[in-house]
């Protein structure tokens, strides 16, 4: 009982330091160079101690871009994301995206602002029970209780945010454990304590409480990383895997977002799975693994090639609802999965799908050593031909509907055809929506690894402000678009000030057609009625030009003019000012379904 036995270590009541400075050093030693947030004074020692060693703050319009920004520098540099926000609707704010980071497993760490320790559960400003909101949703989760546990629970917390299968982890940070000791000493003082011993004990009690809470905080303390653990695959495992691949005459490969996690570079996955030669997948954060033409990189008929596949290699691919939970599977292959996930490397396995070899291990070290095991040998080259083939027609037959007219507007399809042309090589794509975004998915081809950011699994609306502000601080060099639907850009428009503010420009392409066309395609037909899917041609443009930005409005009349348009786009971003390109565009009968297979 801290508040009541005196701790042995000195309190030194005269030193000026605060316990934001504790968390800044350990971030420092841990590599953070960005700390995302929208301020509020529970937080603010965390902010200035940070700002002051150098680590960037920047600052969003909405608590929940801030995560998604620390979500994007997580995938995108191979660190933690970190994001502070206030105490209370600050943190509630934050909820749908540290789920959204746990589902994507992005190693996340979310710090929160929380009453005094004397006052929680008191009817404090702001005082909720914020661990009971944040543990099903976070690996770790802790509220410190003295200056000096800071520095060792925020050392835990990162080392377990990127051990296993990585996720998001919170510590609550009372307000009296960040502020200075003559301040929260003046708000412990009782003016006018109660008479007799009763006030007596009511003054020792607080004043037991104030020692104790920075008792030994300024001792010297290791603020060094702590080890991290990553599973892998045993040598009898990987021996046997060899054997299976050995023998497969059309084997292939899904790859999922887990094999773009650290430690294993991104680079030589792509060369152990050119050495491998088998036809890949590529789903989520891999999009983009082997190039923008790779000839093993198949992006159509997905449904076929699995049921002729004599091998399927799950690479941290999830039998989920983007495998049709396992059905997809030919019962008569034989089944590598492997995931750091225990969970999801067996899910529906009990139902739809078994597989031959189940690893609980990290899938990219484990292709690298595939791939080793395998050296001389490479897939029979017809399959994978065969497979492009079929490539080929289909996106042949897919270009034809994008040169089809559209009742008005643009032909969605063909906006995007452009823009995946003319964009830069190093540009990284930001999927934030449903029908349009679910177009440019097959359409638009990322140029290399790391270069695709979608929501994931939980297929989060909301995500594109925040995804692009971190890929932009990440890559400053590269061109990062935002793909938005116009339903799904009322989320974060807003953050074109953020854009504006921290100079991060950044192109969005919204496919505005004045409507949730998703919902709409299959809510009319079925249930007659188009009642809360319609929207209006809104300005969007206007809103950016608010912001600081350069919006720009696309409509039919432009048509001839496109290809100019978005080259003077590119030109605005260089130059350092975000932009927006408004495209009015038309309806299609062109639908593929999830971006996130």
């Amino acid at each position: 009982m801290s508040s009541v036995l005196l701790d042995s270590a000195k309190t030194e009541t005269q030193s000026p330091r605060h316990g934001g400075e504790s968390v800044a050093e350990v971030l420092r030693a841990h590599g953070v160079k960005f700390v995302f947030t929208l301020v509020g004074g529970h937080i603010s020692p965390i902010l200035v101690a940070c700002e002051k060693l150098g680590i960037r703050i920047v600052d969003t319009r909405h608590e929940a871009t801030a995560v998604f920004a620390a979500d994007a520098v997580a995938r995108l540099s191979g660190t933690v994301g970190v994001a502070a926000v206030t105490a209370g609707p600050g943190l509630t704010n934050t909820v749908t995206a540290v789920k959204n980071a746990q589902m994507a497993e992005s190693p996340l760490l979310l710090l929160g602002g929380a009453a005094a320790t004397l006052l929680q559960g008191r009817g404090a400003l702001q005082d909720i029970d914020q661990m009971s909101l944040f543990k099903p949703l976070c690996k770790f989760c802790a509220s410190v209780r003295s200056v000096k546990d800071i520095a060792i629970t925020v050392r835990k917390a990162l080392a377990i945010a990127q051990s296993g299968t990585p996720g998001p982890v919170f510590i609550e940070f009372p307000i009296d454990t960040l502020y200075p000791f003559h301040l929260v000493s003046k708000e412990f003082g009782v003016k006018n304590p109660p008479k007799g011993i009763m006030g007596k004990v009511v003054t020792w009690y607080l004043h037991n409480h104030l020692k104790n809470l920075f008792a030994g905080a300024w001792e010297t303390r290791d603020v060094s990383p702590l080890p991290v653990h990553i599973p892998q695959a045993t040598d009898n495992q990987v021996q046997k895997c060899i054997e299976l691949v050995s023998r497969a005459k059309k084997p292939v490969i899904l790859l999922g977002s887990q094999a773009t996690l650290p430690p294993t570079p991104t680079d030589d996955i792509r060369a152990a799975l050119e050495s491998l030669g088998i036809p890949c997948f590529l789903g989520g954060m891999s999009r983009g693994m082997l190039g923008r033409n790779s000839p093993l990189h198949i992006r159509q008929n997905r449904s076929d090639a699995l049921k002729e596949a004599d091998l399927v290699l799950l690479a941290g691919t999830v039998c989920d609802f983007r495998l049709s939970y396992g059905r997809v599977l030919n019962r008569r292959s034989r089944i590598i999965a492997v995931n750091r996930d225990k969970t999801q490397l067996l899910k529906n396995s009990d139902m739809f799908w078994k597989p031959t070899v189940a690893i609980q291990g990290d899938a990219g070290s484990f292709l690298l050593r595939l791939s080793k095991g395998l050296k001389g040998h490479t897939c029979p080259e017809d399959w994978p031909q065969s497979l492009k083939a079929g490539d080929v027609t289909k996106e042949k037959a897919n270009r034809r509907k994008a040169d089809e007219k559209t009742d008005r507007h643009l032909n969605p399809l063909s906006v995007l055809h452009r823009v995946d042309e003319l964009m830069a090589d190093d540009s990284i794509i930001v999927a934030d929506g449903g029908d349009f975004v679910g177009s440019a998915a097959y359409i638009m081809r990322p140029r290399g690894p790391l270069r695709w950011l979608d929501p994931g699994a939980f297929g989060t609306l909301g995500v594109g402000g925040g995804f692009a502000l971190g890929a932009k601080l990440c890559r400053p060099e590269s061109e990062v678009w935002i793909i938005y639907g116009d339903g799904s850009l009322g989320y974060s428009v807003a953050e074109f000030d953020t854009f504006t503010r921290h100079k991060t420009p950044v192109i969005a392409l919204v496919g505005n057609d004045a409507c949730w066309s998703q919902i709409a395609r299959e809510q009319v037909p079925i249930l007659g009625s188009n009642v809360a899917c319609g929207l209006a041609f809104t300005d969007y443009h206007i809103v950016a030009d608010g912001y600081g930005g350069k919006g720009t409005l696309i409509g039919r009349e432009d048509e001839d003019k496109l290809d100019g348009i978005i080259k003077e786009a590119q030109k605005e971003t260089r130059q350092g000012r975000a932009t927006l390109l408004n495209v009015l565009i038309g309806k299609t009968n062109f639908r593929e379904g999830s971006i996130s297979v």
